[in-house]
């Protein structure tokens, strides 16, 4: 089931937390041109307003605090009513607070466990209810090459290797439902996040790739597309690496 348009047509209803700015914008993009009613969702109300009027009338913005119970229920609540259903969720939304363990602060642990790890995991426990139900869905879950782990990131790489072993749960629980999840985990992409970083560091990140370029969120994006596709129906439980080969070693 997706929302009707005009004599019979259905389109079907994507999610995208995140959806804002960078990697999250480009995946709005990209589901909008695959013809989904694309739902953006953020807590950044200007980026996200402005993006869905410009993608047209098949994006509609909202507002979410990912990591709330309650918040995530009536969201989806909202989004069924007004829709009719779910088909694709793509758990984008991250937070980034680095540091050496033993300079953390509990609550820069906190906090990016509970909008990485437990925002995706109440979007899928949500979602998977619906998918479950209409016995058809596609779940990304967008994780980090950094799951195997980087000096001053124990928060933020204890929350993405928690995503990609949550992908690979949901995938045993929701296969024989119809439902797809899968995980990417992107490498170094050039986002504005990544613009900050001064230039001489950029060029050393760079030059550890295998293929010394740097991605674009549009790598992750069609990625994305491919893994909600309706031809792609054997690939479930899997975490992708959009990386530039990093993944399998630098010095190439």
């Amino acid at each position: 089931m997706a929302w009707e348009v005009g004599r019979g047509f259905m389109k079907k209803v994507a999610i995208i937390t995140g959806a804002a700015k960078g990697i999250g914008k480009a995946i709005a993009e990209r589901m909008v041109a695959e013809n989904y009613i694309t739902i953006l969702v953020d807590v950044d109300v200007e980026n996200g307003q402005q993006l869905a009027k410009n993608l047209g009338s098949n994006a509609h913005f909202y507002s979410c605090n990912i990591s709330d119970e309650q918040a995530v229920a009536t969201f989806f609540n909202t989004i069924v009513e007004k829709f009719g259903t779910v088909n694709a969720l793509v758990n984008n939304a991250g937070i980034i607070k680095d540091n050496v363990i033993w300079k953390m602060p509990t609550e820069d642990f906190d906090a990016v466990i509970d909008i990485n790890l437990k925002g995706t995991w109440l979007m899928c426990k949500n979602a998977a209810s619906i998918m479950k139900n209409q016995q058809n869905g596609r779940i990304v879950n967008i994780a980090s090459r950094a799951w195997l782990g980087n000096p001053g990131q124990s928060n933020y790489s204890a929350s993405k290797a928690g995503v990609v072993g949550l992908t690979r749960v949901l995938a045993l629980e929701l296969g024989k439902h119809g439902v797809l999840v899968n995980a990417i985990a992107p490498g170094l992409i050039d986002t504005p996040l990544t613009q900050k970083l001064p230039l001489e560091v950029q060029e050393k990140l760079i030059q550890a790739q295998p293929t010394k370029s740097m991605g674009k969120p549009e790598d992750i994006a069609n990625t994305v597309a491919f893994l909600c596709n309706e031809k792609t129906q054997f690939i479930t439980g899997q975490t992708i690496y959009v990386d530039g080969g990093k993944s399998i070693g630098a010095g190439i």
